[in-house]
């Protein structure tokens, strides 16, 4: 029997509270998206005659967080027909939830039909969404943005991906990017940034149109010589479950390079969660496993980690 068809897609156990008074933010996740993931697992799982996976709803999923000392997420919606669902969540929430909203790099080459297949293999596939021009979309954003205010808080997950987009879309997507630059500069927000595969590229157009004040690497995904560049330019590196993964030391590297005031933890459910769990479903009660893997890079306690990246989601968010 192959590894795949024994594959554990159960929910991690909840991981110890953080201690009385410590509280921290999920810097960035999906939360709504974990709903449908979660379902699609558990059908995955009594295919394979192993037991259904709990599907907990975002009001569950939210309090799972707040009884592990996870107090407030932003959840960000970066697909069209999201951009509204990660502010209803937001109003819904006051205090819990807050919004950060874009036009994905891989979403961006989509509307308006302009995809190209990339290294990834996958076929192109097309929503009925993407029947609108990127302009029109990217429209809904800054309407979205401007009309909430304190609901949205950053620009985000925007940047580059050329691991979903061939090399030929590459412009599409530098050209989204910096569109959701001067967005975040003119709103004076702070900015979530998607780079995967594309750091070169990514940098590139952050140092020709300079980064708004507040520039955050989303799942942070780059070597030491990159932890460099963002110490220098004062950026952020929020970070998930992939900084708990063995091969992974540029990543750990890169945080003690850019030291503790400038560090955030996220989950990006409902992808990434940490070891030992990778595979699994993730949602924000998890964060506690994340930053256990940052206090051991930075040899210290748990607690002092998370008081740390509280104090930089304010830094960074006002709030």
């Amino acid at each position: 029997m192959s590894r795949h068809h024994h594959r554990d897609r159960s929910w991690a156990p909840v991981p110890p509270a953080l201690p009385p008074g410590v509280r921290v933010v999920d810097d960035h996740t999906h939360v709504a998206s974990v709903v449908p993931f979660s379902r699609e697992m558990s059908r995955e799982a009594v295919e394979r005659d192993q037991p259904p996976v709990t599907v907990y709803s975002v009001d569950e999923q939210l309090a799972l967080a707040q009884s592990v000392g996870v107090e407030g997420i932003i959840d960000v919606g970066c697909e069209y027909p999201h951009l509204r669902t990660a502010v209803d969540m937001a109003i819904d929430h006051p205090g819990v939830v807050r919004a950060a909203l874009a036009i994905h790099p891989n979403e961006a080459v989509l509307h308006g039909h302009r995809g190209v297949p990339g290294p990834d293999g996958l076929p192109v596939s097309y929503k009925p969404w993407h029947d609108l021009g990127f302009e029109e979309a990217f429209d809904e954003v800054r309407r979205l943005c401007v009309g909430n205010p304190g609901v949205v808080v950053a620009i985000g997950e925007t940047g580059m991906d050329l691991f979903r987009t061939g090399a030929a879309a590459e412009e599409i997507q530098r050209e989204a990017f910096r569109e959701h630059i001067a967005l975040a500069k003119e709103l004076d927000l702070p900015m979530q940034i998607h780079d995967r595969d594309a750091h070169a590229q990514v940098i590139d157009t952050l140092l020709s149109d300079g980064s708004p004040d507040r520039t955050v690497f989303h799942s942070y995904s780059g070597d030491a010589e990159m932890g460099r560049i963002a110490r220098e330019q004062g950026w952020y590196l929020s970070l998930s479950g992939t900084l708990s993964y063995k091969g992974n030391e540029g990543i750990r590297e890169s945080a003690r390079m850019v030291g503790l005031d400038h560090v955030m933890v996220e989950t990006d459910a409902p992808y990434l969660a940490p070891m030992p769990y990778r595979g699994r479903p993730n949602a924000p009660y998890m964060i506690p496993y994340t930053l256990s893997a940052l206090a051991e890079v930075f040899g210290m306690s748990v607690a002092d980690v998370a008081r740390a990246t509280r104090r930089n989601v304010r830094e960074v968010y006002g709030f």
